[in-house]
């Protein structure tokens, strides 16, 4: 990549701003059924990046094809493809260089000084969207220290976040930076509806039919209504209740739909970028339950490994607790069934930031209050990171999770690899 496809190729990574900006208002001018962002799913592959250490967590660099087993559902499959990638460039056998699809490797003997190419792009992705004022508050603290190290050498970074309210652009500027990370605030207004039914909670009520989760809904509808008699009106509340989830539901597949867009967009325009290509999501979590969501989230690590961005995550919630306070309102169910749901919700919320980083070769930082360690530790990509290509070719498109497990046969080593990928059924009148 030359200079001039460089400076191309950051000019397009800074007009993202104005495509998140515009997408925004495109939800603000229509209605959420009709703006509901799509991601194009045309799948033949599937892509699973694999990190590999010794006992010392050493990155183990000299593994080949046949030393990796890979089982589908508990059933083995073939590797097709097989890459190498390391320190932002990629390391191809003959019989593979078409497998992929990537660029061909950075020659060994360019250097920054002749090239004026960046070794190292830092992209830190503020969820503003799902972060409430205190995970924002010590997030921004932290993320402001990390700037230093993420500006080391010749590396350049940039602030967005998953609203489009804010883009740096890629820049060297510190000054640029650190303003565009204390400009963030959290998007959630603070206030709530009555009954306060979750997008979690709703897709436990009418996907999976949890009692729990309805007779927590229950409860507040009759605490928000006090008109209504427990006795004879129980059905107006249930009423209520499931009319009020099924709104949850709606705004929130929309939600998480939207999120995934973003994400799809900020690493596509990472994909050509040179040298190393992190993306850091800094997020307070939140669920990935349909399967829309699975298909895109699918997508995203097979964009990322194909692109070899690495997407590490730093839960900013910190070491937190998921045992109800003082301030949990109950409304009247027992507090051990509401503990319960309180709980699991929090355990979903970052089900996704572990699998992004698992899936694309990147760090999950979590269960710790110490952020400025966090970045620290996602700030830097594996050194090796084993990209596996399985074919989709006979695998029936049932709109079905596949669980991935990945061996290696040698003792010793711990690997960190994809954990599954969804297969989308076929869209309406497509074959």
């Amino acid at each position: 990549m030359n200079l001039r496809i460089w400076f191309r190729a950051a000019l397009a990574f800074g007009c993202l701003a104005f495509v998140c900006c515009a997408h925004s208002a495109a939800q603000q001018a229509n209605e959420p059924q009709d703006t509901a962002p799509r991601l194009e799913v045309n799948v033949n592959r599937v892509l699973v990046p694999v990190v590999v250490r010794n006992k010392q967590g050493h990155a183990v660099g000299d593994l080949k094809r046949e030393d990796f087993e890979v089982f589908d559902n508990d059933k083995p499959r073939p590797v097709s493809g097989f890459t190498v990638e390391t320190r932002g460039m990629t390391l191809k056998s003959a019989e593979d260089s078409a497998a992929i699809g990537t660029p061909p490797p950075v020659p060994a003997n360019a250097s920054p000084q002749t090239t004026g190419l960046p070794d190292r792009i830092v992209v830190f992705l503020f969820d503003d969207m799902h972060f409430n004022a205190e995970d924002l508050a010590y997030a921004k603290r932290a993320g402001v220290k990390a700037l230093g190290e993420a500006l080391g050498g010749s590396s350049v970074a940039a602030v967005a976040s998953t609203s489009g309210k804010t883009n740096s652009g890629l820049t060297r500027d510190r000054d640029k930076l650190q303003s565009a990370i204390m400009g963030l605030f959290p998007r959630q207004t603070g206030k709530s509806d009555c009954p306060d039914i979750s997008y979690y909670q709703a897709d436990l009520m009418l996907n999976k039919h949890d009692p729990t989760a309805s007779a927590d809904a229950l409860a507040q509808t009759l605490n928000c209504n006090p008109g209504i008699d427990p006795q004879r009106d129980v059905t107006i509340a249930q009423r209520l209740a499931e009319s009020a989830a099924k709104r949850a539901l709606s705004n929130g597949a929309l939600d998480i739909q939207q999120t995934f867009a973003i994400f799809a967009e900020i690493v596509r325009r990472m994909g050509p970028l040179p040298g190393q290509r992190t993306l850091i999501l800094v997020s307070s979590g939140f669920p990935v339950l349909e399967q829309d969501s699975r298909t895109a989230e699918s997508r995203i690590m097979d964009q990322a490994a194909q692109s070899n961005v690495t997407i590490s995550a730093i839960d900013a919630r910190g070491l937190y607790t998921t045992a109800l306070t003082a301030s949990d309102d109950t409304h009247n169910v027992p507090v051990l069934t509401k503990g319960e749901l309180h709980a699991s919700a929090m355990r979903e919320a970052e089900n996704v930031m572990s699998e992004l980083a698992d899936g694309t070769g990147g760090t999950f930082f979590h269960n710790s209050n110490d952020l400025d360690a966090g970045f620290k530790s996602v700030a830097e990509a594996a050194e090796v990171v084993y990209v596996l290509e399985l074919s989709l070719d006979g695998v029936k498109p049932d709109g079905t999770y596949h669980r991935l497990k990945v061996k290696v046969d040698r003792e010793g080593l711990q690997l960190q690899a994809r954990r599954g990928y969804f297969m989308p059924r076929p869209e309406k009148g497509k074959k």
